[in-house]
């Protein structure tokens, strides 16, 4: 065999050899399904002008980490003055693990859904784990029929009240 052709053959090798080593040697960004999530708190009150207010209007995160998103909604006084939280490039970013509203939990395992709306006082969890890193909006408006959509609607509601924050995976 020529030496150019066995020259070749070994390189080839180590370069394989090279790169089997560091698929071996990855370290994990997360085991998706390590408990306890960490917990993340946001709440969306209602400024006296009517807007929703967020607290706080940005969340940082840890790509490959265990989360509990809690969004709090404690100043919610009927369906018309309530809020719709939408996030869904995040959500296309992230494992879905478990949504749950008091005591009912929806186990999602990667599927995704539109939005959370706060049309009563309460508190929904989400919990994920963030797969891409990047900077995502969070979006927090009206709820469509205040603004005389469709109840369930999905979509930014802006002829209402809203506001954006972020979610920023590092």
């Amino acid at each position: 065999m020529c030496p150019k052709i066995i020259f070749f053959y070994l390189s080839l090798s180590l370069v394989a050899l090279q790169a089997l080593s560091n698929v071996a040697n990855a370290k994990p960004l997360g085991n998706l399904a390590q408990y306890p999530p960490e917990r993340v708190l946001l709440t969306v009150t209602t400024a006296t002008d009517g807007s929703p207010e967020l607290a706080p209007n940005e969340i940082v995160l840890d790509s490959g980490q265990y989360y509990r998103l809690t969004i709090d909604c404690p100043d919610v006084r009927d369906d018309l003055s309530g809020w719709r939280v939408e996030m869904p490039e995040f959500l296309n970013n992230a494992h879905l693990r478990l949504v749950t509203v008091g005591d009912i939990e929806v186990h999602l395992q990667g599927l995704s859904f539109n939005a959370i709306e706060c049309d009563e006082v309460g508190s929904a969890h989400v919990s994920f784990v963030p797969i891409k890193p990047g900077a995502y909006p969070l979006y927090v408006g009206n709820v469509p029929l205040a603004v005389g959509r469709p109840i369930g609607e999905s979509g930014l509601q802006v002829k209402g009240n809203y506001i954006y924050g972020k979610i920023l995976v590092r």
